[in-house]
């Protein structure tokens, strides 16, 4: 829709008054914010979370709420046809174990808390947009979808919208957005990662007695080292990490087990498989490197498991739903930017569905992090955008 088109819209009266609900309801989709983030939604643990967002689906007017196989949740607003169809989603998990507090301060207009804005303001814009829809009596041209998915955090490995689009259809005109954290930013560009779990086994021993023998631990610390001197291009912007390293059975022990899982990322598919080729040589460099040096006993082995594979996915600037976008930030007076990350748009770009990932409105810091926090300093920007977003989208 072009920006006069939506422009137009947006002084449509059922259309303001959507937009003026928004506004005027901001403190209500702040206190779903708040009491989403405080239902833990670990990795693979989301189930009170999905629970309790379907209740509020219900509660906001939308139809045929239900949690699929997955434990993703999808409400339905149907349209005057069947097209453009509209998937309106943000994730329900977070990146913390079961076993950290949840719960939420508030500090005048910031809010505390892990997960508090990635990705419970998503969360919360969602069900807001619902209300709104529904309390302005907006009749959209196609349905739209509102989904809550399950796994686009860590290792969940986008098992949500993988799932959703597994059985949903992506007939012409299919259009999807994600809420996915703070600000404004226009997600077209969806960073692809490969994430491995390394394992290096061997036949362990006594630190003393049995010094010469293969260790996995040194293997690890090997594979490290190789991997830390790999050159990546700036542009296409390409990175690697190693987040996690375990193993051993005591400090006065050989280890027979040790593992590292590790995060491979591009926006590029080529530089994406050129990384990954320099990871996996690292790997079995390390493995020969340890193995060479042992005095005694038997060698070492490797596993290299692949944990995530999250495709690299890409929405033409030119198309429809970018340029939808980037007109309702200019009818709302929002600053116009745009971004590359890794979200649940990735699938949908990835079997040619026009997607895109946007903020939510506020400002946040400390993203994946025990000291997330998030300003609600107006945030409702964020809502009135969304919420137009979703109408124009779904004409």
């Amino acid at each position: 829709m072009a920006q006069t088109g939506v422009a137009a819209l947006a002084a449509d009266p059922a259309v303001r008054q959507a937009l003026d609900f928004a506004r005027k309801t901001e403190p209500d989709t702040i206190r779903d914010q708040i009491r989403l983030c405080e239902i833990p939604a670990p990795p693979f643990g989301e189930a009170m979370r999905a629970a309790a967002y379907a209740q509020s689906m219900r509660a906001a007017g939308l139809t045929n709420v239900r949690i699929d196989r997955v434990g993703n949740v999808l409400g339905e607003r149907p349209g005057r046809t069947r097209r453009p169809h509209l998937v309106l989603s943000a994730h329900l998990d977070t990146v913390f174990p079961a076993d950290l507090p949840v719960s939420v301060t508030r500090d005048k207009n910031w809010l505390r808390g892990p997960g508090i804005g990635d990705d419970c303001r998503g969360l919360a814009v969602v069900l807001a947009v619902a209300r709104a829809l529904t309390a302005a009596k907006v009749q959209t041209e196609g349905p739209i979808s509102f989904v809550g998915t399950v796994g686009e955090e860590g290792l969940g490995d986008l098992r949500g919208v993988k799932a959703l689009y597994a059985s949903i259809s992506r007939e012409p005109g299919h259009r999807f957005v994600s809420v996915d954290g703070d600000g404004y930013a226009i997600t077209n560009v969806g960073i692809g990662s490969r994430r491995y779990r390394v394992t290096f086994r061997g036949p362990g021993g006594h630190s003393y007695d049995n010094f010469g023998r293969a260790n996995p631990v040194n293997a690890i610390g090997l594979a490290i080292a190789r991997l830390s001197r790999l050159e990546v291009p700036v542009t296409p912007r390409t990175t690697y990490s190693v987040g996690r390293i375990g193993g051993g059975t005591s400090v006065n022990s050989i280890a027979s087990e040790a593992w590292m899982e590790v995060d491979l990322r591009s926006s590029d598919e080529v530089a994406l498989k050129q990384l990954d080729a320099g990871f996996q040589a690292s790997v079995r460099g390390a493995l020969e490197e340890e193995n060479g040096r042992r005095k005694s006993h038997d060698p070492l082995t490797v596993a290299i498991e692949l944990v995530g594979n999250r495709p690299v996915g890409r929405t033409d600037p030119a198309s429809p739903v970018v340029e939808t976008a980037i007109s309702a930030l200019r009818a709302l007076s929002l600053p116009v930017r745009f971004d590359e990350r890794s979200t649940d748009a990735n699938l949908p770009m990835s079997v040619g569905v026009a997607a895109i990932a946007i903020g939510g409105g506020g400002a946040g810091r400390d993203a994946h992090s025990p000291r997330e926090s998030f300003d609600t300093t107006e945030s409702w920007r964020g809502t009135q955008l969304v919420t137009l977003l979703a109408i124009a989208l779904a004409r």
